[in-house]
């Protein structure tokens, strides 16, 4: 049966990653997730039903428009699996539990800020907002030990953030730094700081190689949200085993 949710959460999650998409290419921008329908950004072709499978009609139509062949990005086809694999991941460690509904909920704003940021090196505020009170209903119901902690790690995550800002005099950005809030709020301190030094890990590696592939000697803007994000999932499901790691590594 543990299989079987397993195979169902990749499904959904295939389908909400595409629904992802939506939010994530469109809050930003100020425009209504429901409509225009789903269409072509080339042609304005409305897509049908069989255009809008997760990941098997990227597939079939091979990146492209059916209409006017415009190649489509491949941000689509990746949020799309990079959900299903999460949510099934969730499900497959979680089991069906209150706490299977934080992660699902964590993951689903994670995988909504990796696409606006990497759209338009943006975090939306709505986006943020949206997510507050459902992830802090969350940590009620399923709540960490002990449960002042989530509230001292969203605390804590935005305040360094928001330290950072000040003393490097803008050089992160808001979105970012609300993001924090809601990570801590959802791990804790000690993983919130965990994922800090994570993300910008990853953020410093994938600044080098962005370099070296564009070849330019001069700064080169890079989202730091989907490093964050990926920090965070890692974090999420394995700061525990890494803490006891580090723990044991100096004891």
């Amino acid at each position: 049966m543990e299989l079987v949710y397993t195979v169902f959460a990749f499904i959904f999650g295939l389908v909400f990653g595409s629904f992802f998409n939506v939010v994530g290419l469109r809050v930003p921008k100020k425009e209504s997730i429901a409509t225009p329908p789903s269409h072509c950004t080339n042609c304005n072709r409305r897509l049908t039903l069989q255009d809008l499978i997760p990941v098997l009609s990227y597939i079939f139509l091979r990146g492209k428009c059916r209409t006017c062949g415009a190649k489509v990005s491949p941000i689509y086809i990746l949020t799309e699996l990079v959900t299903g694999i999460l949510f099934a991941l969730a499900v497959w460690k979680l089991g069906i539990t209150m706490e299977t509904a934080v992660a699902l909920l964590f993951i689903s704003l994670l995988m909504i800020i990796v696409v606006s940021d990497f759209a338009y090196m943006l975090i939306p505020d709505k986006v943020l907002l949206f997510f507050l009170p459902i992830l802090a209903l969350g940590r009620i119901f399923s709540p960490i030990d002990p449960l002042w902690d989530s509230l001292l790690g969203a605390v804590v995550g935005f305040g360094i953030l928001y330290l950072i800002a000040v003393l490097s005099k803008g050089g992160m950005g808001g979105g970012d730094i609300k993001l924090f809030f809601l990570i801590g709020l959802v791990l804790g301190t000690l993983n919130t700081l965990l994922t800090l030094f994570l993300a910008a890990f990853i953020g410093m590696i994938v600044g080098i190689i962005v370099l070296k592939v564009r070849n330019q000697g001069r700064k080169t803007p890079v989202p730091f949200g989907p490093s964050i994000a990926l920090a965070a999932i890692i974090v999420y499901f394995y700061g525990d085993i890494i803490l006891d790691w580090y723990a044991n590594l100096f004891s």
